[in-house]
């Protein structure tokens, strides 16, 4: 596994009582430094010209000028400091990174992991959010669609953060070419995901939404991926499948309900990497949320030894039945079996 990583990430600076901090990527870094011996890929960041792909560019020169005027209070809960639009344009340009080197079929496919920060999965097209500026994960597959040379047409993005990712959903909506698909915490913030929200236009059909009752956990989660998931993917045929990969649904994580435990992370990690070696398309993570500086550095390094050879621990554990019936419905809505 190759790790994409830009020390200017380090200096988008929200305070230290913030949930989002520099210390997330140096826990992560210490982790992998202390068991792996990683390395890292230090790409160029993104230019406006790729945010633009997803985001209005009125909203990308008010943003930019908020940071460079200072910073402060974007919204309640989303904190910028001089320094945090260079390291959105960072934090974007690693997820580009890891989507090209993901489809790069001259050198032989890789699998990279983008560990960079702001995360993206709530910001919108025209505003910032839930700590998020730059959706990097849309960027990396609208601008890899856009470019002729990268042999990507379809692009399939999983979220398995424990929150909705309304703003991939938002930008993808009625757009037929990218499926967004999501396992989140039912209720909790921004409060969107319902499984009635399936896309419209020419994007119907390709939002695919698992809104999971507080306490899911391993054998939830796999059953999803394994009966609603794995059959949507399969049919969309993805050439580049993208990751969200928060860790915020780990069952020590200290803002959310949910139960998944560090082993269920490295399972969910070898589903999804069947899944992508099942329809050829090239798999990357790209780092979102996760809050608790131990789990969140356990969950990244556990994706790390899985592609290391590291053989998850089989999981027999019955889904409870509330779960089954959700999938049914998910099933029925989105007209499959």
């Amino acid at each position: 596994m190759q790790f994409g990583y830009s020390e200017i990430c380090l200096a988008h600076d929200t305070g230290n009582r913030h949930p989002e901090t520099a210390d997330r990527i140096r826990a992560i870094r210490r982790a992998l430094a202390k068991r792996h011996g990683a390395s890292y890929i230090d790409p160029k960041p993104a230019t406006d010209a790729d945010i633009a792909t997803v985001h209005d560019s009125e909203y990308i020169r008010e943003i930019r000028d908020f940071c460079e005027s200072g910073g402060g209070n974007w919204d309640p809960d989303t904190v910028a400091s001089t320094n945090t639009w260079e390291a959105a344009l960072a934090s974007a340009g690693l997820a580009q990174w890891a989507a090209r080197v993901a489809v790069n079929g001259a050198s032989g496919r890789q699998t990279p992991f983008s560990v960079g920060r702001p995360p993206g999965h709530h910001a919108v097209g025209d505003d910032a959010m839930g700590f998020c500026f730059i959706n990097n994960a849309a960027v990396a597959a609208q601008t890899l669609i856009d470019d002729p040379d990268s042999g990507v047409d379809t692009a399939a993005i999983f979220d398995w953060d424990v929150h909705h990712g309304n703003g991939t959903q938002d930008i993808f909506y009625d757009n037929g070419d990218v499926l967004y698909a999501s396992t989140h915490e039912d209720g909790l913030y921004p409060g969107t995901g319902a499984i009635e929200e399936t896309g419209a236009g020419d994007g119907k059909g390709t939002t695919l939404n698992i809104p999971l009752s507080v306490g899911a956990g391993d054998a939830e989660y796999l059953h999803v991926i394994n009966t609603i998931i794995r059959p949507v993917i399969e049919s969309f045929d993805p050439d580049l499948f993208i990751i969200s990969a928060g860790f915020d649904a780990h069952r020590h994580d200290p803002i959310s309900r949910m139960r998944i435990s560090t082993e269920g992370y490295a399972l969910l990690t070898d589903r999804v990497r069947s899944l992508a070696s099942d329809v050829d398309a090239g798999l990357a993570f790209v780092l979102e949320g996760g809050y608790g500086l131990d789990t969140l550095a356990d969950g990244v390094s556990i994706v790390h030894e899985t592609f290391d050879g590291r053989k998850p621990l089989d999981h027999d554990g019955e889904p409870d039945k509330e779960i089954k019936t959700l999938a049914d419905d998910i099933r029925t809505t989105h007209g499959f079996e």
